[in-house]
């Protein structure tokens, strides 16, 4: 999904083609940024865009699907709970893989030690590694990445060179091993016993299942050279090794690692140094994956918000998520510890592995159908060959389930129920917010100054809602007969693209007459954006105002009064760019009242600033900044817009505060059992240990205002 991959970045792309998004405020503005991506898409494919990618062919297979899609409302379930259930398991092998992998690598100090001290040895190695490993996560890929690949590279060498040693010395012939009519004759020969074992082959794919999710910190071309070219013959020299060894050594201890009985005495030591590190890049991998996903997941809506560290200044998919990071390792080491075995590790892994692959699949097949426009046969074919082959891996591993088998499920029904009753409870809360939001009539009925004393400064209200009036809105003016000049009534989504333009970034508009100060901003990110600091945002937000002010229309207020009253929807919202985009646009500018301003452009300084800085000096250590705008000098402006960029200037300087809406949400009586105990408990919990708006965590608590309300859902 233009460079970023995993279950849910196929579910995105789904979900431009076809109004199957769990994203309640999606609005037709968001269409545009969804139109240039599906145009993409289109061109990917290798075709160019028809009548039928708009559903006007309603013959045609993709529209038959895709409607199909839109018009049954248990199918949009099951489709995001497919989505859900590949992201949870991704999630899992975020705990799975590590302890597999660790473990299986410390593993090789069993020959230098007896059995009876393997607990005192391996387990505590095994649990050293693994916390150092999470411990690292904070400082972030790439201050220990160019360690990576010299890492990788001498342990494919390293593997390589083994296998080929044991396959001259052991058994020459074992090449024939390659032809698939082997594989026919071993199936043939074990029978059920054979299709049992098919679970444990699964250990040699491991992680291939998130390998796509890693997107973020590789080009799809490179993944696939580097494993056609280099890890693929790698593995095959390595397997075919130990099966030439083991082809000559028949009575071996099974409770040994098959990889280090094959390596030669005198290199095990060095070998098991590089295969430490090796398991500790791989796991770093699987980890990143894991922080991908979620990030993925909280963007759309189906996790709860959590804290997103970004550790590296140039690469934005490089990230690292605490909340996760400490839960995870805990996982890992109760599994590595509780289990101490790599047999039934590797039937947990091998579960998760195939389990993301089939959903892959499944999903898979509706991109080629409703994105790709190629006919639905050929996505009947897909998912037959390729979910035949994995639905006889995953009965194999699912009948070891008391094996092991049952820990991945468990973990992915824990992450699968935080993630869909977070959707739900959130869903719930925004059709409440739609059906108690206050008409613009009430707005349109007061008087210019609301009825209300008008304070120095921006109030800027945060709200889910796209259209109308909050109810938090008339909550606090009942209780509080104050606010500010300048009213924001701003909204925080994401949106199913993987990023937006900076261009892009806001939408803007004016609720009611000019002289009542009030506007909307919607600010819309990608679900694989960066959110700026909260200092940042300010001024963007600041400039989209006094661009859209600055490019307004002008239009008569009684024809205004009108047409907001009659449509409450964002057609009247305009795309404004963001402060660091829109070099053409108005920029913003503090600086101390000492300091001499810019020429070159006009500048619209406040006035209310040079009058009272005395004052200010008097009365403070450290004087406010001083606030202009630098306007460009075409097109040239009315009085009308200078006032009100004047008093917006104004409003800046005197300072920001940031209203938020902390809802109580609750069932509403009359509510099944099911429902109570969903909403009064479980989405509860998740609210009140989650995250608040990324732009408000750095905002200081003097300028925070909470308005309490309890909804009923």
């Amino acid at each position: 999904d233009h460079g970023e991959g995993g279950t849910f970045a196929l579910y995105s792309k789904l979900c431009r083609h076809a109004r199957v998004s769990s994203l309640p405020n999606f609005q037709a503005a968001d269409e545009e940024l969804s139109a240039a991506y599906k145009k993409d898409d289109d061109d990917d494919a290798g075709f160019i865009s028809s009548n039928e990618d708009f559903g006007v062919d309603g013959k045609s297979e993709k529209s038959r699907v895709r409607l199909t899609l839109e018009n049954h409302k248990v199918l949009r379930k099951v489709l995001l709970i497919l989505a859900l259930i590949g992201a949870s398991m991704v999630i899992g092998d975020g705990a799975l893989i590590p302890a597999i992998s660790v473990f299986s690598a410390v593993s090789g100090l069993e020959f230098s030690a007896s059995k009876h001290t393997h607990d005192y040895i391996v387990v505590p190695a095994a649990c050293v590694i693994l916390i150092f490993l999470f411990s690292l996560q904070h400082f972030g890929t790439h201050r220990v990445g160019f360690l990576f690949a010299p890492i990788v590279i001498t342990w494919l060498l390293c593997i390589s060179a083994i296998g080929l040693y044991n396959i001259i010395h052991w058994n020459p012939h074992v090449y024939q091993a390659l032809s698939p009519y082997y594989m026919y004759k071993f199936l043939r020969k074990t029978q059920r016993g054979g299709w049992m074992s098919l679970g444990g082959i699964l250990l040699c794919i491991t992680g291939s299942e998130a390998m796509f999710a890693n997107l973020g910190h590789f080009t799809q071309l490179s993944i696939q050279l580097a494993f056609s070219f280099v890890v693929y013959p790698s593995l095959i020299l390595a397997y075919m090794g130990q099966a030439a060894y083991l082809s000559k050594h028949h009575p071996i201890d099974s409770n040994y690692v098959g990889f280090y009985i094959s390596v030669p005495e005198e290199i095990r030591w060095p070998v098991l140094v590089i295969a430490i590190l090796a398991a500790v890049v791989g796991s770093q991998a699987v980890i990143t994956g894991t922080f991908s996903i979620v990030k993925q997941c909280s963007a759309l809506g189906c996790f709860p918000r959590v804290k997103i560290i970004h550790t590296s200044s140039k690469i934005h998919g490089q990230i690292y998520i605490p909340e996760i990071n400490w839960r995870l390792m805990l996982v890992c080491l109760a599994i590595t510890i509780g289990f101490n075995d790599t047999k039934r590790m590797g039937n947990a892994a091998g579960l998760a592995v195939i389990t993301v692959m089939l959903v892959t699949t499944c999903l898979m097949s509706l991109v080629i159908v409703i994105c790709w426009k190629r006919s639905i046969f050929i996505a009947i074919g897909f998912i037959f060959f390729f979910g035949s082959l994995e639905a006889l891996y995953f009965s194999a591993s699912l009948i070891k389930f008391l094996e092991g088998a049952w820990v991945p499920i468990a973990l992915s029904l824990i992450f699968l129920m935080i993630m869909y009753v977070w959707h739900y409870g959130t869903l719930k809360k925004y059709e409440f917010d739609v059906q108690n939001k206050v008409p613009i009539n009430w707005l349109l009925g007061l008087s210019p100054n609301l009825g209300i004393v008008r304070v120095r400064g921006i109030g800027l209200i945060q709200t889910e809602l796209v259209s109308g009036i909050p109810a938090i809105f008339s909550h606090f003016v009942t209780n509080l007969p104050a606010f500010h000049q300048v009213l924001v009534f701003l909204c925080v989504k994401f949106v199913p693209v993987p990023h937006v333009r900076s261009e892009e970034r806001f939408l803007v508009g004016r609720i009611g007459p000019k002289e009542y100060r009030i506007y909307r901003c919607i600010a819309r990110y990608g679900y694989r954006d960066n959110n700026k600091d909260e200092h940042e945002f300010e001024k963007d937000l600041v400039c989209s105002i006094a661009e859209f002010i600055r490019s307004e229309k002008p239009e008569h207020d009684g024809k205004r009064k009108k047409e907001n009253a009659e449509d409450d929807s964002d057609e009247n919202l305009t795309v404004v760019g963001s402060f660091s985009a829109d070099i053409d646009g108005i920029r913003l500018c503090e600086e101390e009242p000492e300091t001499s301003g810019s020429s070159g452009l006009k500048e619209l300084s406040s006035s209310r600033a040079a009058s009272e800085k005395t004052e200010t000096k008097m009365t403070t250590k450290q004087p406010k900044k001083r606030v202009r705008f630098v306007v460009p000098e075409s097109p040239e402006m009315n009085n009308e817009t200078e006032e009100e960029l004047q008093e917006l200037m104004e409003a800046r300087e005197a300072g920001m505060a940031f209203i938020l809406g902390h809802s109580y949400v609750r069932a509403k009586s009359g509510s099944s059992l099911i429902r109570r105990i969903v909403v009064n408990y479980g989405y509860d919990f998740l609210r009140r240990n989650s995250r608040g708006p990324s732009y408000a965590l750095s905002v200081p608590h003097a300028s925070t205002l909470e308005v309490g309300m309890v909804s009923y859902v």
